[in-house]
């Protein structure tokens, strides 16, 4: 490891198209046929929520611990795939770190995901279609979800993997309340549209909050010296960035349900996570 220094019609209009949360692993990628890391609820609250949103309401999963808290929060961006299993499991892990950590299901508008099996479809029919402006919006409301939820929103932090990773960044260029920021592997770059106008390099400038940047150097979807640019950015204007390159892993290591999970490179990334939250307020 080498460490560098349009929306669609509104959901009451069409209903929600997933009445539920993904029950199990996606066949949307190639994937081992288990899990690695399963995370149990003793403990804990866990299990699915409503978000209400300004035009209906969203899917979500969250886990805490048992209590009345109130609990520091972390908000959990899911990958292309949504919030299925590991996902549902990050949060486990989150909430026993005594987190209230909460994955909303932010394409739920757009399509269900536990039906798609192709990544590239998703994102050309889906992910390509779902406005920046809405997705900020959407989080905005998972937080306070949260916050009435038994989470404390003076002690907020967010992360999320791959197209996560994204909204991770964006949401800390978005949202000044927050107090800190994990990335793990999310696209620096890409297309700009109408509906997505800015990239992360784009707005790394403006990140409110302590943000750390785990990344793969073996990544061939995201090259290494693209990450270094947006970090080299958002320091340029005196944003604190911390960028972790892990020189043997590709893209989504911290992804124990496919073949590009790295055990080593997974568990360091999850202890700077934890470490990262609680140095910067979330804890």
């Amino acid at each position: 490891m080498t460490k560098l220094a349009q929306d669609g019609p509104p959901l009451a209009r069409r209903g929600l198209m997933m009445t539920g949360l993904i029950t199990g692993l996606t066949l949307a990628t190639t994937r081992v046929e288990a899990q690695v890391i399963h995370t149990d609820t003793a403990g804990l609250e866990a299990g699915e929520a409503r978000v209400p949103v300004v035009d209906g309401e969203l899917p979500a999963y969250f886990a805490r611990p048992q209590g009345n808290g109130p609990f520091p929060i972390v908000l959990v961006n899911a990958e292309i795939f949504g919030v299925h299993e590991h996902i549902k499991d990050i949060c486990r892990r989150l909430a026993k770190a005594g987190y209230l950590a909460v994955a909303p299901e932010v394409y739920a508008r757009l399509a269900d995901l536990s039906k798609m099996t192709d990544a590239a479809v998703i994102m050309r029919d889906v992910i390509s279609k779902a406005p920046d402006a809405t997705l900020m919006a959407d989080l905005d409301a998972t937080l306070r979800w949260a916050t009435a939820h038994g989470g404390d929103s003076g002690r907020v932090g967010v992360t999320g993997f791959c197209r996560g990773g994204r909204a991770t960044w964006l949401y800390a260029a978005h949202n000044p309340t927050l107090k800190a920021a994990v990335a793990w592997y999310g696209q620096v770059g890409g297309a700009r549209t109408e509906i997505q106008p800015k990239t992360v390099t784009d707005i790394a400038d403006r990140i409110s909050c302590p943000l750390l940047a785990l990344y793969g150097g073996k990544d061939t979807s995201i090259p290494v010296a693209d990450v270094q640019a947006a970090v080299a950015r958002a320091r340029a204007a005196g944003r604190t960035v911390d960028l972790v390159i892990y020189p043997d892993s590709g893209h989504a290591f911290l992804a124990d349900y496919r073949p590009s999970y790295r055990a080593t490179d997974a568990a360091d990334g999850w202890q700077r996570m934890l470490a990262w939250f609680r140095g910067h307020g979330v804890g």
